[in-house]
């Protein structure tokens, strides 16, 4: 991710359960200020922010709960949007509408043009080279010797497959991930500097994109994402900033989110050596592990949900144009859904229950995707018997919406 903009945090919070604070992600805190948050209030007023008063939702029935009504919370950018950063200026302020961020019944017109590309017979049809990939650079990771897991193996991976999905020149794969770190850092809001620096790198990005919109534009209908928005009816009319605001949300959700799981699994089989012994006694357990691995890492944190109308939630008076901020990452340990939540557990029974995807219509389009990636990298390497071994603490993300990792130094035994 960026990080050029010092973190937010750097002002004294007043209030401790205040968990959108960047440094309680950067220096991997925040499991007791959640863990206080399901205990004493599962649904709790924070006054005391740096993006203003919001409602934290920490557990799993009322996340879902909300997600359900969709109407009554909204995820549209018009009232806010899906992250706990506002707009500066609402009058002035650069606007990128993405299907995410709205309402029905656009955002299922929107979203049912896209989804094609992650059927069931399309992740078949991806498998197989998605497998030969994650097998050529396996094969050329340094056996007993000191490297970056995050950028060499977690990065590369996640940039390859969306190279694939938007047919993206493959020489240039590695602005994809230079643009997603840009986009999803809401952290850059805080700065006046870095929130105009971004603009300009999503400008940037824009155009890149605009030049291959028009390369495929007169082109016959292909599976790529680009060829998909073209050809429909839906999105074929897009305004130039609606279709920036759906390249962030398709970069960002097939990037941030599976790399960080990529690398989080790696680093909660480390820290966890018994459930690692299961897993390479019994590749049985792989599928199970890439959902458990999802779980445990929660690779964003929050969606943010903004009321259309009063409410009662749970007993707490929720007033019109309240933000709630729904914590998946906590919903994830939530000890009532989930035993022994903070552990990362191969066989865990329910993994497949985890909030990270969502929940409801929003619950994210390129699930299937994501699964099959982390299954496949895991199967290929108990393949070649490859321990990862974790040599230090990883560097984290400063921010309170991507949970990910900037580096993580390893070493690769075999077992």
């Amino acid at each position: 991710m960026a990080t050029l903009a010092p973190a937010p945090d750097a002002v004294v919070a007043h209030d401790p359960l205040d968990v959108s604070r960047a440094a309680l992600y950067r220096d991997h805190l925040w499991e007791e200020p959640f863990r206080r948050l399901r205990a004493e209030a599962p649904i709790y007023r924070c006054e005391d922010s740096t993006f203003g008063p919001y409602w934290s939702v920490s557990t799993y029935k009322p996340i879902v709960h909300v997600e359900s009504l969709p109407e009554l919370y909204s995820s549209s950018w018009e009232y806010g949007g899906i992250t706990l950063a506002d707009p500066v200026d609402q009058a002035s302020e650069f606007i990128m509408p993405m299907f995410i961020a709205m309402d029905r019944p656009k955002h299922t017109d929107q979203r049912r043009t896209v989804a094609p590309a992650f059927t069931p017979s399309e992740m078949t049809r991806l498998s197989e080279s998605m497998r030969a990939r994650t097998s050529a650079l396996l094969d050329e990771l340094p056996i007993g010797q000191h490297f970056d897991w995050v950028d060499r193996v977690s990065v590369e991976l996640t940039t390859q497959m969306l190279a694939i999905l938007f047919d993206f020149p493959w020489e240039d794969r590695r602005k994809l991930p230079y643009w997603s770190d840009w986009a999803g850092n809401i952290e850059l809001v805080h700065n006046e500097e870095t929130r105009k620096q971004r603009l300009e790198i999503l400008f940037e990005m824009g155009s890149y994109f605009q030049t291959l919109w028009n390369a495929r534009a007169h082109a016959a209908p292909a599976p790529d994402l680009i060829s998909m928005m073209i050809h429909s009816e839906a999105m074929s009319g897009m305004s130039q900033n609606e279709f920036m605001g759906n390249l962030v949300l398709l970069i960002v959700g097939g990037n941030d989110t599976t790399r960080n799981t990529m690398s989080g699994l790696v680093y909660g089989l480390d820290k966890f050596p018994d459930e690692r012994a299961k897993l390479e006694a019994d590749p049985g357990l792989i599928a199970n592990t890439a959902s458990e691995a999802i779980r445990w890492q929660t690779p964003l944190a929050h969606m943010r949900r903004t009321a259309t109308a009063d409410a009662d939630l749970f007993g707490h008076p929720i007033a019109k144009g309240d933000k709630l901020a729904l914590w998946y990452i906590s919903g994830n340990r939530d000890e009532s859904v989930f035993a022994d939540a903070d552990r990362f557990k191969v066989d865990r029974d329910n993994a497949r229950r985890h909030l990270a995807f969502g929940y409801g219509i929003h619950r994210c389009v390129g699930a299937r995707l994501a699964e099959l990636q982390i299954t496949i990298l895991l199967a290929e390497m108990a393949k070649r018997r490859m321990r990862v071994n974790v040599l230090e603490e990883p560097q984290r993300v400063a921010a309170c919406f991507v949970n990910g990792y900037t580096a993580m130094p390893v070493e690769i035994t075999r077992y």
